[in-house]
């Protein structure tokens, strides 16, 4: 059993960033949103998706969801969306790292134990350790090897398992109310959201918006 509490991590949108040119390389990159205006979307789309969880209508993916409000912004033709979706989904277009990650994340692996869960591709791990930060963690669980995604209990599961943890002494830290924030506490684990974008800036959750910002909520 561990001796020290577990701190697992989502990947995107909290470890890492979407590489946003190579995901949007099908439209003119004159075209190509702000990060602000990014952001704008990934909150309209977060609560809508949200919604659409927790009353268990959920017609589309997150990301269809998001390049169909971002298509139609940009008065695109909607034929783009499906390679769209595709590229945000290859965990390859994931590469973008922020400055000081890996610094933050050795600060809190000397108090805490830390792995990864994420839905992916089964590749996330060779992302990640293209981007310098795998050997950070002790376990990385990704949905594309594991067969099942988050919100879905057994993910959470197979990750605590592979640390030989409890539930109770874990806490998760990932971007999605409905995914990441449920998903962690109906496998009975504390959670955390990593919310850069501010989608859920008015809610009476535990959030963060940067790895400093989680080291001083731990402490």
């Amino acid at each position: 059993m561990a001796d020290r509490r577990v701190i697992f991590f989502d990947v995107g949108n909290t470890l890492l960033f979407p590489n946003r040119a190579k995901i949007l390389a099908p439209i003119s990159s004159d075209r190509h949103p702000s990060l602000d205006q990014w952001h704008t979307l990934e909150r309209k789309t977060k609560h809508e998706f949200d919604q659409g969880m927790t009353s268990g209508r959920v017609d589309h993916s997150f990301w269809w969801i998001f390049h169909t409000h971002l298509l139609r912004e940009l008065e695109e033709t909607s034929c783009l969306r499906e390679v769209l979706v595709e590229n945000t989904r290859s965990s390859a277009n994931w590469d973008q790292i922020l400055a000081g990650t890996r610094d933050a994340l050795a600060r809190i692996g000397q108090n805490f134990r830390i792995a990864v869960i994420s839905n992916s591709d089964g590749k996330i791990e060779h992302v990640l350790s293209r981007c310098g930060i795998a050997g950070c963690f002790e376990s990385i669980t990704d949905s594309g090897n594991v067969g099942i995604e988050k919100p879905h209990a057994e993910i959470f599961e197979a990750a605590l398992n592979a640390m030989q943890a409890r539930a109770d002494e874990s806490l998760y830290v990932g971007d999605m109310y409905s995914v990441d924030y449920l998903g962690a506490r109906n496998a009975g684990m504390e959670a955390v959201l990593f919310d850069v974008s501010g989608a859920y800036s008015d809610r009476k959750l535990p959030r963060v918006e940067s790895l400093d910002q989680l080291e001083a909520w731990l402490r």
